[in-house]
This record gives C-alpha cells, sequence and structure tokens, in this order.
C-alpha cells in the first residue's frame, strides 16, 4: 500500500479530475478580502448563479479600512449585500484580518480553501489544505467549479529539537527563506514533519505556514495532531477537529532538516524576504519605527509576550512604535487581562485590526527611515516610503528594538517572560453577519467607484504589439500594481486604477500603454511574485497588454494572466536580450502553440529577427486563453 504524505491524501480526498499536468480539486470553503472581494463578487455575479456551491465562503473586511473618502465606505456596503444575497457569512470591519479570523472561527482540518489572497495558506497551520488565487478563480470555485493546481512536488521539512527561548515560528520560515530563496518554492507544497512539530502550538504553526508564500509555494502545511485539538477546542470548535498526519514511511520528492534549537534570531533585509541574517550581524543598526501586527505576526500568543516584556518599561524616545491585533478576539483578550494595559503604558499606538501598514494602509516610515516589522513582504515602496528600509522580524527581535532604538539580539533581554495562554478563548461571533435565508429578495448597494467589469474578445492568431517595458527578476505584483491608501480605493474601478499600472517603476508607462493599442512586458525570473491581486493582470488587460513575455512566471500571477486572456510567453536568454524597450514585434501562429500543433512565432520586423518563445500550458488553460479569459469560457461553457 502506497505510504502517503499528508498533502497528497487531502488532494486525493478532493480530486474531481487530473491530467498530466494539473489536479482539479473541489474546493470546500473559500475567502476572500475588500481589496480583491469586490471584483471577485462583479465576476461571481457575471458568472449568473443565485447561490454559492461551496460548504462555507467568508466576505472579509481587512485591507481598504482606511475610509478617507467614499470608496471604502461604498464597497464595504456593496461587499454585505453581496454576502447576504448570494450565502456567504460577512466579517464586519474591525473583526479582524481575514487569515486570523478563518483560523480562529473557520478553518476544518483536512478540508480545501481557496482564497483571493496569498497569505491565503496560513490556515495549513490546522491542516487545511489552503491556496491563494486571483478572484477570478475564486469566483469560480464559489459557484462549483474545480480549481486546478500544477501537480506539486511535495517538500518534507523535518523539524527536531525545540527553539530557544527568544527564538520563534518567524526564525523558522526566515531560516526556510534563507535556504530556499523567494522563487524555490514555486511548483512545491512544504509538508513540516518531524518531532519539533509538537513543540510548535497553532499560532507559531500558522506563521509559518503565512509567510511560505514569500517561498513562491502552492501552500504549507502541518498535521492536525493534538496541539491542533487544543486550539479548535479552545476556540469552542473541538468537533471540528480530526487526527491528520503522513503515512509512516511516506516519501517526499525533496527533504529539509532544521533542528529548531540550532536557530537564531533572525531578520530579513531591504528588499526582499529572502536577504536574511542573524540579528546579531546588525546589532546597534539605528531604528526608526516598529510595527509588531500583520497576518503572519499578531496572535494573542504574539502579543502577551510582547505585552510581558513592555510591562514596566518605556520604549525609546526615537523610535516610533504601533500594534495592530490580528482580531477582534485578541484585541478583547489583551483588554480584559491587563496586557493591554501594559503595552499602553510602554508607549505604544494602538492601531486598527486589519492589514493597516503591511499593505501601505498608514504608518509610512520617514524619509529613509530604518522601520522593523513582524510583517511578510519588504518589497521596495510598500510601506508607503520608497527611500525606507523595512526589515522582517519576529515579536521577540521587534520588541527589544523599540525599547533599545537600535537592533537588538532579544537574548540580550534576559529571561524570557512566561506566557500561559487561556484554556479557553473568548468567542463573540456578532461581527460575523450570515447570509440571508431569502436571497432573492436582497437589494445591493452600488457606489459610482464601482464599475462594469472589462472584458477582452477570443485570442487572436497574430498580434502585433511594442514591448512597452523591459523588466530584471523578481518583478512583484506590488511593482505591477501598486497599493497603498491612494491606490487601493480604486480597485473595484479598473478604469481609474489602470493608471498606476508599474507607476513606481515607469510613471508614464500607462499613457504610452494607451497610446501603443497593443503591448507586452518583457521580464527574467519568477515575474509577478507577492500577492495574489488579479488586478496586476486586470489592469494591463485593460490597456492592451497582450502578453508578458519572461524567464519563468509566478504560480498566481500567471494563472491570472491566463484568467485574463494575456498570453504568458516564455523566452530564453537570447529572445530577452534581443528586445528593447520600444521595439515593435509581432507573435504569429498562437492558435497552434496554444494546440501544441505548431510554433510560436516572435518577429522583430526591425532588425529582420525571429526569436525564440513557448506558450507552455495545460488543455484547460490552452481552451481558457482561446476565449479570451476564464470568465468568457465559463461563459461559452454555460452556453453549451
Amino acid at each position: 500500500m502506497e505510504k502517503k504524505t499528508l498533502a497528497r491524501k487531502i488532494i486525493d480526498e478532493h480530486i474531481i479530475g487530473e491530467n498530466e499536468k494539473e489536479y482539479a480539486l473541489k474546493i470546500d470553503q473559500t475567502l476572500t478580502q475588500d481589496a480583491t472581494g469586490t471584483m471577485a463578487y462583479l465576476e461571481f455575479e457575471a458568472i449568473g448563479l443565485d447561490r454559492v456551491k461551496t460548504e462555507l465562503s467568508v466576505s472579509y473586511v481587512d485591507h481598504n479600512t482606511l475610509q478617507s473618502g467614499f470608496e471604502n465606505a461604498d464597497d464595504h456596503r456593496f461587499l454585505q449585500d453581496i454576502a447576504r444575497k448570494y450565502g456567504i457569512y460577512f466579517s464586519r470591519p474591525g473583526n479582524g484580518i481575514c487569515h486570523q479570523v478563518h483560523l480562529e472561527r473557520f478553518g476544518v482540518p483536512g478540508k480545501t480553501l481557496l482564497g483571493s489572497d496569498s497569505h491565503t495558506p496560513t490556515a495549513g497551520g490546522i491542516g487545511m489544505l489552503a491556496i491563494g488565487a486571483g478572484g477570478l478563480d475564486v469566483a469560480s470555485a464559489m459557484a462549483g467549479m474545480p480549481f486546478s493546481i500544477p501537480k506539486p512536488k511535495v517538500v518534507g521539512v523535518v523539524l527536531t529539537g525545540r527553539l530557544n527561548p527568544w527564538v520563534s515560528a518567524k526564525d523558522v520560515i526566515l531560516e526556510v527563506l534563507r535556504r530556499v530563496t523567494v522563487k524555490g518554492g514555486v511548483g512545491r507544497i512544504f509538508e513540516y514533519t518531524g518531532s519539533g512539530v509538537s513543540t510548535l502550538s497553532v499560532p507559531e504553526r500558522a506563521t509559518i505556514t503565512n509567510m511560505g508564500a514569500e517561498l513562491g509555494a502552492t501552500t504549507s502545511i502541518f498535521p492536525s495532531d493534538e496541539v491542533t485539538r487544543a486550539f479548535l477546542a479552545a476556540q469552542g470548535r473541538g468537533d471540528a477537529w480530526r487526527p491528520l498526519a503522513a503515512d509512516e514511511g511516506a516519501v517526499y520528492d525533496e527533504t529539509i532538516e532544521i533542528d529548531l534549537s540550532g536557530i537564531e534570531p533572525l531578520a530579513a533585509c531591504p528588499h526582499s524576504p529572502d536577504k536574511v541574517v542573524p540579528v546579531r550581524e546588525l546589532a546597534g543598526k539605528k531604528v526608526d519605527q516598529v510595527l509588531i501586527g500583520s497576518c503572519t505576526n499578531s496572535s494573542l500568543k504574539d502579543l502577551m509576550m510582547v505585552a510581558a516584556v513592555l510591562k514596566g518599561r518605556k520604549i525609546h524616545p526615537e523610535t516610533s512604535f504601533a500594534i495592530a491585533p490580528g482580531s477582534r478576539q485578541v484585541l478583547a483578550m489583551l483588554a480584559g487581562n491587563g496586557a493591554l494595559a501594559d503595552i499602553i503604558g510602554a508607549g505604544a499606538r494602538i492601531l486598527e485590526n486589519a492589514c493597516g501598514p503591511c499593505i501601505g494602509m498608514g504608518q509610512a516610515p520617514k524619509t529613509g527611515g530604518v522601520s522593523v516589522r513582524t510583517f511578510n513582504r519588504n518589497f521596495p515602496g510598500r510601506s508607503g516610503t520608497a527611500s525606507a528600509g523595512v526589515y522582517l522580524v519576529s515579536p521577540e527581535v521587534a520588541v527589544a528594538c523599540t525599547l533599545t532604538g537600535c537592533f537588538t539580539d532579544p537574548r540580550d533581554l534576559g529571561a524570557y517572560p512566561d506566557i500561559t495562554l487561556p484554556e479557553k478563548f473568548l468567542v463573540d461571533d456578532s461581527m460575523i453577519i450570515p447570509p440571508s435565508e431569502e436571497g432573492e429578495t436582497v437589494q445591493i448597494s452600488r457606489g459610482p467607484n464601482i464599475r462594469p467589469l472589462p472584458r477582452r474578445g477570443p485570442m487572436e492568431d497574430r498580434i502585433e504589439m511594442e514591448v512597452l517595458l523591459k523588466l530584471e527578476d523578481n518583478i512583484t505584483t506590488d511593482d505591477i500594481m501598486p497599493a497603498g491608501a491612494k491606490i487601493l480605493p480604486l480597485r473595484s474601478n479598473i478604469e481609474a486604477i489602470s493608471s498606476y499600472v508599474f507607476s513606481g517603476i515607469d510613471p508614464d508607462f500607462s499613457s504610452r500603454a494607451r497610446q501603443a493599442g497593443a503591448g507586452c512586458v518583457l521580464a527574467r525570473e519568477n515575474y509577478g511574485q507577492g500577492s495574489s491581486r488579479e488586478h496586476a493582470a486586470l489592469a494591463p488587460m485593460y490597456l492592451g497588454v497582450k502578453a508578458v513575455l519572461a524567464r519563468s512566471f509566478a504560480r498566481i500571477h500567471r494563472s491570472n494572466l491566463i484568467n485574463f486572456g494575456i498570453l504568458p510567453v516564455i523566452v530564453g536568454q537570447d529572445t530577452y536580450e534581443g528586445l528593447k524597450q520600444g521595439s515593435r514585434i509581432v507573435i504569429s501562429g498562437i492558435t497552434a502553440a496554444l494546440e501544441g500543433s505548431g510554433a510560436l512565432t516572435i518577429h522583430d520586423p526591425a532588425s529582420g529577427k525571429r526569436l525564440e518563445g513557448s506558450i507552455q500550458v495545460s488543455a484547460r488553460e490552452r481552451d481558457i486563453l482561446k476565449e479570451g479569459g476564464l470568465l468568457n469560457y465559463i461563459k461559452s461553457q454555460v452556453q453549451r
């Protein structure tokens, strides 16, 4: 009998179909957040069903909570009405970050979860197969369609030993990033095993699976064991537990071994999560700002530790310090047990239970400032200050920096505080609104910023286009479609938000793309890493981008390109070197290339060169591209 990994067991329970390249999986649960959700629900409406087909779907508001104009409030009202009408639970603004709340209130071991946020794998901390995707993929899953993933390798991460005091789960995932890099996880599931697993709490496991997204991984997962059962019981959801683990002797495609006792406090330096060094190497470097929160490190355990360290102390006078609890539950429990008073007494600023600064919503550092954050990404400009240097660290390192005003190894603070978590957590779901039993009676409010979904026609066989931009490795979705307080409120208005495509790299990109009529982007390795935001494909499509030519693509963004009818063309170094920004090229033979019966031709008329490129897609992806995108494909399937 085959010895199976845990990931393989859950995949086998959910396979609807497969081919040589992909698994098609049944999706049990979905989640959306407001920055991606408005578009996802416009897409669901376009499919034309009157109710979601999943076991559970939840709409969260946690990104666009800075209401400096009418746009975000209008979107929140739209999302609440949509949820009531179509059978979706609605987590109100202030209830918390989607990943933290889903872990607390909805996650179920062994289930599949698809979320329109790249950090959806957080739920792998309780043994879910949780995957981030673009909003259109989530809308399709809500419509009952399977979700397809490239067949992944499964990497066994064998944990042994136990973390030493002042070393945390954040240091574990930073160590994995140091070894594997931000593109080393593409096409892989990271499955944590070994005797060290039982020493980690569910919040610690969730920190690791959350930031596994920065590896480019399909997802990360821990077994569901007695630690998981205790966590679910503390949340009043003990009946959701089931034991799940890999078979003894299961064989992994790759293996990484980590002795937890050998890890020390680490930091990811600007401007990539894999630029990891020991904190001791940064000791003494001045720190201007410290922020503790985000979906990576905003649990009760994290903030109880912070409160214990700060009790009776004051933060450094030249360091700005703020916390953002991950959920209303966490904030209420901190307030109830006195820990919040200790944090406030030390001089902290208290932010909303939301993503906030992690997504560029406030707390931008000063010019050239050093910001130490417990977040998951430190891409250039993501903080709101292009010249700032952002470092990613554990809460232990962050609180040490807060007290001293410079990088400090937390082991220098003395004895680690004794943190005891309650056996029962405060459960108050009053800010989670269930759907209406009579959805057909619900009227949906649509503000003036909510615009119709743009579409493209069927795929052409020949496209003449301009090379609009030539880029290097590891271009992020933040580079393509920036976030922040100015731009995020435009997520439901593609015409308006398209003016900001590549604005941080080339402020004239949008106007040049409109003038070109049809264009492409040229890049090197790992194009589209980072967020799942489908706007990084949808807005370029609106501007007339027909193809992206790159050495390789990040998984989610590649899917988003296909979903919106943009050709993901694989090119070699010779093609990359042979083209420049402003070149005009002709791509032909697209139909035959998609069918696998002919070669794709890339012709540069100015030089007379014929360049090499290929379209490497599954049969399903081929059909989606031929229709001009996933929504066109779904509509054609329904009509047939």
